[in-house]
């Protein structure tokens, strides 16, 4: 669900930016990496301490 919303989010990020002036490929740039931190948070959540033991779904 947090990768759907960062891609939400970013996609947003991404037309206001567009709208703005911005280049298209900035803009889609940044939408990039929002995605990819939420794939990494989403990756790491399972071996933070206090989360042993949890399945990582």
């Amino acid at each position: 669900m947090g990768i759907v919303v960062a891609s939400t989010v970013g996609l947003i990020v991404w037309i206001v930016l567009w709208s703005l002036g911005a280049k298209a490929f900035d803009g889609f740039m940044i939408t990039t990496v929002i995605v990819l931190l939420a794939a990494t948070v989403k990756m790491l959540i399972p071996f933070l301490p206090g989360n042993a033991g949890k399945s990582p779904s």
